[in-house]
């Protein structure tokens, strides 16, 4: 998302090398997806650059390719696993959690193999799964099997919250396209591990957007407070203003909790000038 073309000299500097993106980006949040691996395993010298751009502290949720997870469904991708794994190692302790996100026909009768999946998973990273399946959802009984096969190794359920989204038809050709795409499934908010992920997404509107976070303020007011570390990635349908409802979704949580920390001073979009 640090290439996002909307963000490109509004705000983020414009132009910069391919190599400093993310290190602007990164001035203005101290997470992000890293969803463009989902189609392509990137070369090495490309996730070392991402690494030294970004302190070790800086969170990557990166998601684990198709070819493992829509393709082969988690059978018989050791030798794409051990590849793509061998290529982010440069990451290091940035590597927040590898996101194992599953096809929609991925459901309850498959969960035997997720788990196994699981367990043959080094545990020198941790991992984070998200459903798309309908009986997740709706069936309490296959949502308590899922849970039990991720918290048996310590792996968290990212929810995928939309529920905004379809509260009202789309008025934007965005917000059109988003609805012909994003799954429609409820809104799930119960945390697995110490490091739970949302995902949110909202409207083109920011009234809309900010209206629609409310329940996940709460809920990252109270997981902080029991200790944990979440992670929220704010999302609309256009993403132009992402980063800036994230650092919003930010200040309001420190409005409850003044102790979380501030995030970094966005790096300006334009040359600084003496007059």
């Amino acid at each position: 998302m640090w290439t996002h073309a909307s963000w490109q000299g509004r705000l983020l500097p414009h132009p910069l090398p391919a190599g400093e993106r993310l290190r602007a980006y990164a001035t203005w949040c101290n997470a992000v997806e890293g969803n463009t691996t989902f189609y392509a395993t990137p070369a090495r010298s490309a996730v070392e650059s991402w690494a030294g751009q970004t302190d070790p502290g800086f969170r990557f949720v990166i998601k684990l390719p198709k070819t493992i997870t829509h393709e082969r469904r988690l059978t018989g991708a050791d030798e794409e696993l051990r590849a793509f794994l061998d290529t982010m190692e440069p990451l290091g302790p940035r590597t927040h959690a590898l996101w194992i996100q599953l096809p929609g026909s991925f459901g309850p009768t498959d969960l035997g193999t997720l788990a196994g999946f699981l367990r043959g998973l080094p545990r020198s990273h941790r991992y984070a799964v998200e459903v798309r399946h309908r009986a997740f959802f709706d069936d309490a009984r296959s949502a308590r099997f899922l849970e039990r096969a991720l918290a048996a190794v310590d792996v968290e359920w990212i929810p995928f919250d939309t529920t905004a989204l379809f509260q009202r038809p789309p008025t934007s050709d965005a917000e059109r396209d988003a609805w012909t795409k994003k799954p429609r499934v409820p809104r799930r908010s119960s945390a697995l591990t110490e490091r739970p992920i949302v995902r949110y997404i909202g409207r083109d509107g920011t009234a809309d957007t900010v209206e629609g976070w409310g329940h996940w303020i709460d809920t990252v007011v109270e997981w902080l407070r029991e200790g944990r570390s979440p992670t929220v990635f704010v999302h609309t349908p256009d993403n132009a203003d992402a980063p800036v409802l994230a650092r919003r979704f930010h200040d309001e949580v420190r409005e409850r909790l003044p102790e979380v920390e501030p995030l970094p001073e966005p790096m300006p979009s334009e040359p600084l000038t003496l007059f």
